[in-house]
């Protein structure tokens, strides 16, 4: 795991290594010091800014997140005593302030706020006015400093569990930091180590998987997870994995707002009321995502017990797989940009940085030296998100320490590699700030930096001066400069203090409705709904706003207020905007049938038949309703045969999948007149529908030749074991000759040996050849034995349709000649040798019992476990190389200039 929470890799691979390799030996590697930081030279900024050393190590030390009050101090959470080291500072960790008291430009004092041996590497720390909440497993602690000296003093100040139950002490996939919301309720999330906590209010949220592991140090978790994986939460949901929670500053009304994360380190949320995180991954898939209400987001099985490869479907990418995007309700995954370690995150909505960069998103990646930018563009029901590299030290890119560099042994003495961003926040000057996590090795439960150094960095237009607007909680116009600071838990202080207000301050609220800034008037929205009728007739409704955002903040600012929306929601059901909708949608999921299904099917006519995430607001908000609002719907846009359906209806009932759809769907999947997609899609919807008349159509189908056949048998096995379960299908199986253990036949499939002419083909002459691609289309035949090619072919590499885009003449040549030399992510194979002396080489497109392995040539077989003898690693690909199949280097320069044209 990460290093201060820097996750990146699971406990399995930290004992056996990156992929399933043996840990490397270290290069030797320089001494790190109390002193040491990243050359300033180094960094690579946009044009106009510039990156200057605030606080070195001498001021912080290994910091693991960091927050910053009215005043511009920067609050910092120390992780000493991470992992390994949790005796290194018997004392405990700290809290520290750091400041710049003379204003000029760099920080000089640091002081202790509060150090205590409960605190073990605390991922989260939150300055709310004068309460600083930190992020301790298995609590959620709430110091209040009664006299504001910023000094904890037990006999003065208060210390508070606010919540407790989070499971994972010195862990990093455990409770992270708080973030105040525009409507003023504090959020935060936890990592799939997950947790059973009761609220203030005196429900309890349960929230784990498989996920599992076990304390280090002399720590004890508070709950047993195998006992709880799929519990139903007091407000009637399951919630599985990370999660993200939702409430009142005092710990009441809290809600689940999101789950299945494998481990967000920090969310950031707008103005708007739109959040925004980083998720770490089983590499290489990281993303960064918006985070719609109460959306499932994947990572594990919906009842937790099974990990996204167990659930794996043959041909799936590692990236679809993981986040289970073929799945039906399962949010979008946002951008998935590969192997990574993300933590820290931040929205600018306006300060130092200028216009240009209002409106971005700030995710701090320790694992690529860097952090990213993204500023998010509506798109329908969701957003879009392109990433573009804001701050790095490593424009080569040459990883190190890293899982997906390579593990341990690729740690380096290159000081490029040793800048690992734990945190980014907007200051109350407006200026950005990086806290720094030196180290050369990120995750593996690791730090190589005995020194705990640490820093922290300001990122600001050059001779950018810093002055933190004075606030004067006092007074309106002091509270209204708290509510407009770019620092976004300072905001919380002008909230409450006009909210506190009442009538006396709607004037000043109301009057940032004409602000020029969008961010600005959304925080006035959210504050007006909470200030009484006086400021909710100031705000009016909803729909009589003319632009869609402000009505989107309006709605959602209703329903925090604890108001009744439904009158709004029946009119803005039908919305022009898809996210106005969407709103709408997601505002039904608790509500009875009788009130939301009418709602529902109005939003339903307004689905475009491609918008996920609009499809995704409209199943969450049928939630325990799904089977009322197919049939509602069926009688509008699913009339007459299941093979004409609209794609928009099929896609609903996809979603929806309710036992009613049964036989409508298997009629769908056997339809030969549609397309290949969408009938593997009805397909895929029995497979969430757990009746024995769901198993039975999926084994009609997996006993009809056709090209469903093996994707069906593979659900049925799959689902044998889980789901259907109970279902007794292994007589079935039988009968129907689908599969039966005691009488099944294997045979044996070997990839031949490379031979002396593997050799002699050297990369170097192909791509001194010039290929001609209508040469190629004859020789790329020899290629379908492993992959497809425009649909064509065997499944046992991935498909080549756009494989060459982006690679050069010199990696595609590679990648024919030698295939052993790089094996794509998620196509390592195996050697499996049974009792009986069969031996099969192939990949594992299921695990459990039975195992299904496809060999070359697309050959697939079941093995039954107690079949199994041996398994293991294959050292090599499956592929066999130019050489072996006769093809000299003018053959592979043709089917290279072949393959670039598709």
């Amino acid at each position: 795991m990460k290093r201060a929470a820097l996750v990146a890799a699971c406990t399995l691979v930290a004992a056996i290594g990156t992929h399933g390799q043996a840990p490397q030996p270290r290069p030797s590697l320089p001494r790190l010091s109390a002193t040491t930081t990243i050359p300033l030279a180094l960094f690579k900024a946009p044009e106009g800014f510039e990156v200057t050393l605030w606080a070195g190590a001498d001021l912080v030390r290994n910091p693991t997140n960091m927050d910053v009050d009215k005043d511009g101090r920067l609050w910092v959470a120390e992780g000493v005593r991470y992992r390994k080291h949790f005796d290194r500072q018997p004392a405990g960790d700290r809290i520290v302030v750091v400041e710049d008291t003379n204003g000029d430009g760099r920080a000089d004092a640091s002081h202790t706020f509060v150090q205590e041996p409960a605190l073990v590497a605390p991922l989260g720390v939150a300055v709310i006015d004068n309460k600083v909440v930190v992020s301790q497993p298995p609590d959620l602690i709430v110091y209040t400093d009664v006299d504001r000296n910023r000094r904890f003093d037990p006999a003065v100040d208060r210390r508070e569990v606010l919540l407790t139950g989070f499971q994972g002490k010195n862990h990093d996939h455990s409770l992270h930091s708080v973030t105040v919301g525009p409507d003023g309720k504090w959020l935060f999330n936890s990592g799939n180590m997950g947790g059973r906590f009761t609220d203030r209010s005196g429900r309890t949220f349960t929230s784990f998987s498989s996920y599992k592991a076990d304390p280090i140090g002399p720590f004890t978790f508070p709950h047993d997870s195998t006992k709880l994986m799929g519990a139903r939460s007091d407000d009637g949901h399951v919630y599985v994995g990370g999660f993200m929670v939702r409430m009142n500053p005092d710990g009441t009304q809290a809600e689940v707002i999101g789950h299945n994360f494998r481990n967000s380190y920090e969310q950031s949320i707008t103005s708007f009321g739109d959040i925004f995180q980083s998720d770490n991954d089983d590499p290489p898939a990281c993303r960064v995502s918006w985070v719609m209400e109460h959306a499932n987001f994947g990572f594990s099985s919906n009842d937790g017990q099974r990990t996204w490869q167990a659930d794996r479907r043959p041909g799936q990418s590692v990236p679809m797989a993981e986040w289970r995007q073929d799945d039906p309700g399962i949010a979008p995954a946002g951008d998935i940009y590969g192997g990574g370690s993300p933590t820290g995150t931040a929205f600018y909505e306006d300060g130092a940085l200028g216009d240009a960069w209002r409106g971005t998103f700030f995710a701090a990646e320790p694992g690529r030296n860097a952090i990213f930018a993204y500023q998010p563009v509506r798109d329908g029901a969701g957003f879009r998100l392109e990433r573009r590299t804001f701050l790095s030290v490593n424009d080569e890119e040459k990883w190190a320490g890293t899982d997906f560099s390579g593990g341990p042994g690729t740690t380096t003495a290159e000081i490029s590699t040793l800048f690992r961003p734990s945190d980014v926040v907007v200051g109350a000057d407006g200026a950005l700030y990086v806290s720094d996590w030196i180290d050369p090795i990120i995750g593996f439960h690791e730090d190589l930096d005995d020194a705990v150094s640490g820093a922290i960095y300001r990122i600001a237009p050059r001779r950018f001066e810093s002055t933190p607007t004075t606030i004067d909680p006092a007074s309106i116009a002091g509270l209204i400069g708290a509510l407009r600071s770019p620092a976004v838990n300072v905001r919380a202080i002008g909230f409450e203090g006009l909210k506190s207000r009442g009538a006396p301050a709607v004037p000043d609220v109301a009057r940032l409705l004409d602000d020029e800034n969008p961010y600005i008037r959304a925080r006035a929205v959210f504050l007006l709904a909470q200030m009484g009728a006086e400021g909710r007739a100031r705000l009016g409704a909803p729909s009589a706003l003319r632009d869609a955002d402000m009505r989107i903040a309006a709605f959602r600012a209703l329903r925090r207020a604890g108001l009744d929306v439904t009158a709004e929601a029946a009119t803005l059901a039908g919305d022009p905007d898809a996210g106005v909708r969407r709103e709408v949608a997601l505002a039904m999921r608790d509500r009875p049938a009788q009130v939301a299904v009418p709602i529902l099917a109005k939003v339903a006519a307004g689905f475009d038949g491609t918008d996920r995430s609009y499809l995704e607001a409209l199943g969450t908000g049928a939630s325990g309703k799904e089977a009322t609002l197919y049939d509602t719907l069926k009688r509008t846009m699913g009339t007459g045969p299941s093979s004409r359906w609209s794609d928009a209806f099929a896609w609903i009932a996809w979603r929806l999948h309710p036992p009613t759809a049964v036989d409508a769907l298997a009629t769908r999947a056997s339809a030969a007149t549609l397309s290949l997609e969408r009938r593997r899609r009805a397909m895929d919807a029995l497979a969430f529908i757990d009746t024995r008349a769901a198993s039975a159509a999926m084994i009609d189908i997996a006993t009809t030749r056709g090209p469903l056949k093996e994707a069906a048998t593979w659900w049925v096995l799959n689902r044998l074991s889980n789901d259907w379960a109970d279902h007794d299908l292994l007589p079935i199986l039988k009968q129907r000759r689908l599969y039966d253990p005691d009488t099944i036949t294997l045979q044996t499939a070997v990839v031949p040996e490379r031979g002396p002419a593997s050799s002699l083909l050297r990369v170097d002459d192909v791509v001194a050849q010039q290929g001609v691609a209508a040469r190629g289309e004859a020789h790329a035949t020899r290629c379908l034995m492993c992959h497809a090619i425009a649909g064509v072919g065997a499944d046992v590499g991935p498909a080549l349709d756009g494989w060459t885009r982006g690679k050069s003449p010199r990696v595609i040549a590679t990648a024919i000649v030698d295939p052993d030399a790089g094996i794509a992510h998620g196509y390592g194979a195996v050697t499996v040798r049974t009792n009986d002396g069969v031996t099969i080489q192939g990949l594992v497109i299921k695990e459990g019992d039975p195992l299904m392995l496809r060999s070359m040539g697309g050959v697939t077989q079941i093995v039954p476990a107690a079949r199994v003898k041996s398994r293991e690693r294959m050292r090599r690909s499956l592929m066999m190389d130019a050489a072996q199949l006769g093809m000299s280097a003018q053959d592979v320069a043709d089917v290279i200039a072949y393959l670039r044209e598709h």
